[in-house]
């Protein structure tokens, strides 16, 4: 594995301003239309859960329904890692082409899924199995996206340019929200619970083939081509990229000290601010307010994500995506406990205040959001970037982040049933994103370095050497939340027919091996392939 620097240059292949926006605009739209195909499904979970799952009880349907929702987070990482590894072999638009047709057809097949009344427990299996799908469709997307663009602009305006790729997330948010208020405005009730909810879902096909078209006429990214034509590209992504204590401190240190805080940030102020405001016993907001005031709440604060990637090409990443987690540790649940109050169920209610409120939640997205997709291009070696970027990525949005509105939900249903706890319930749920961006603002503060000034054409990892005291605390770290969500989270979620708990425990000890494996192999056959590179440089 040879560890010979690229040609010293400026950035081979960077362009003016009017092609890095046409490659922004051809990497954003089908990156946004994968999180519209994605987050359509959250955004519609109480009435999925009502076709999808027996009746009877509507809490255990809608639980049932986030968890399938956060089935397709769960699988994200996966999706990283394999999309990941295509990206950093074959090329970067190759991976998130095919990324973009399994996201496409996913989401198609939801809108023509046979409902429980018709197909039995056949049709919660199969929307799982499609969720699973989007999953991993999504784990490819987001990395190869970010990169891609990352590759193409100057170092010194890395944040702003790449800012608008962080857009996409909340823009396929807001396009979902739209979609599913003009057809449900265009219809009855009746005919929107029975059949209208699918039309979302069978729109995104149209969307996808418009992006596809679009991305078809992408080049690969200048960078990737010239490592290529270098003969730099990595044999073995994976193997390259968490081989090592060394390297798998570098993922957890960007999971714990940037994305963990990111992920429940940015779902909370979104996401589960909409389901929030739905629940008839947290808000009792009505179901076209609600989609209305979020929406209204995104396209405010939209334009802060530019604004807060262009400032940290000035201030730092760091410093930025800081604030934002201090700030939404800080007024989290104060700003919750004044929507309440502006509530049908807090007995004075004002749509006005909720959107301000919405907004502010989403200027903490912004800060948080905005500048991490130049920090993480930033703090890996360019020949395994895509797959580096995308893990640690997909592990804190896919399980921090994508498990949330569960997590929180669950949370205020457990307090609701305690007499001591009742009164608190609405608020009880944000504990869980208040802490971790807490975590995240301690970690990333302590151990993070700044990574503005760095060039991304290095093959060196830009973020701090291998401690041991260091990676035990970030191992221990990790070990703490796996138990606190073994021991107080998986059993709300055990059912009759699978015991959640003991395949957590499984998953995670096969987390565990793989990696384990994964490190003695490196260790075995990059040891020896660099023994001999500087047998043969010594010659």
């Amino acid at each position: 594995m040879s560890s010979g620097a690229l040609p010293a240059s400026t950035p081979a292949g960077r362009q003016g301003d009017s092609s890095i926006f046409r490659v922004i605009g051809a990497s954003a739209v089908g990156t946004m239309i994968e999180w519209y195909d994605f987050y359509i499904f959250g955004s519609l979970a109480a009435v999925i859960s009502l076709h999808f799952y027996p009746s009877g009880n509507q809490v255990a349907a809608l639980l049932a329904t986030l968890a399938t929702f956060g089935a397709g987070f769960a699988a994200r990482p996966f999706g990283a890692l394999f999309f990941g590894r295509i990206g950093d072999l074959v090329g970067r638009k190759y991976a998130f082409l095919v990324t973009l047709l399994i996201m496409g057809g996913a989401t198609f097949l939801i809108g023509i899924l046979p409902g429980y009344a018709t197909i039995g427990i056949a049709a919660p299996i199969i929307l799982v199995t499609i969720r699973v799908l989007q999953g991993l469709a999504l784990g490819g997307e987001y990395g190869g996206a970010a990169v891609y663009v990352a590759e193409h602009v100057p170092d010194h305006k890395r944040g702003f340019y790449t800012s608008f790729i962080q857009t996409t997330a909340t823009l396929g948010l807001f396009l979902s929200l739209l979609v599913i208020l003009a057809v449900r405005e265009s219809m009855s009730q009746s005919a929107w619970e029975s059949w209208g909810w699918r039309v979302p879902f069978l729109l995104s096909i149209v969307l996808v083939a418009v992006s596809l078209f679009i991305r078809l006429r992408l080049k690969e990214s200048p960078l990737f081509t010239k490592i290529k034509d270098a003969g730099k590209t990595s044999k073995a992504p994976i193997m390259e990229s968490f081989g090592s204590k060394a390297k798998w401190q570098t993922i957890l240190l960007v999971l714990w000290g940037a994305a963990a805080g990111q992920a429940v940030v940015w779902y909370t102020g979104q996401f589960y601010t909409l389901s929030w405001l739905q629940n008839e016993s947290t808000a009792g907001v009505p179901f076209v307010d609600t989609n209305w005031i979020v929406a209204i709440g995104l396209a405010l604060g939209t334009p802060f994500f530019v604004v807060f990637g262009a400032l940290s090409d000035r201030l730092g990443r760091k410093t930025v995506m800081m604030a934002g987690n201090l700030l939404a540790a800080i007024f989290t649940i104060p700003i919750f406990v004044l929507m309440r109050a502006h509530t049908p169920v807090g007995g004075n209610y004002n749509p006005v205040v909720l959107i301000f409120c919405v907004f502010v939640l989403v200027l903490f997205v912004t800060m948080v959001y905005g500048p991490i997709a130049a920090f993480l291009v930033e703090s890996f070696p360019a020949r395994v970037r895509y797959t580096s970027v995308s893990l640690p990525y997909h592990i804190g949005n896919g399980y921090f982040g994508g498990f949330l509105p569960l997590i929180a939900t669950a949370l205020v249903v457990a307090a609701q049933d305690n007499s001591s706890l009742s009164r608190y319930a609405p608020y009880v749920g944000l504990i869980y994103p208040v802490t971790v961006a807490a975590i995240t603002f301690v970690v990333g503060s302590l151990l993070l370095r700044e990574t503005k000034d760095n060039t991304i054409e290095g093959i060196e990892t830009r973020q701090r050497g291998y401690s041991p005291a260091i990676f035990g605390s970030l191992v221990g770290l990790t070990i703490v939340a796996l138990v606190a969500a073994d021991q107080f989270l998986m059993p709300t979620l055990n059912t009759e027919t699978l015991n959640v708990q003991w395949f957590f425990r499984i998953l995670a000890l096969l987390v565990v091996v793989i990696s384990a494996v994964v490190t003695v192999r490196h260790r075995r056959i990059y040891g020896l392939e660099e023994q001999e590179d500087l047998a043969l440089e010594g010659r």
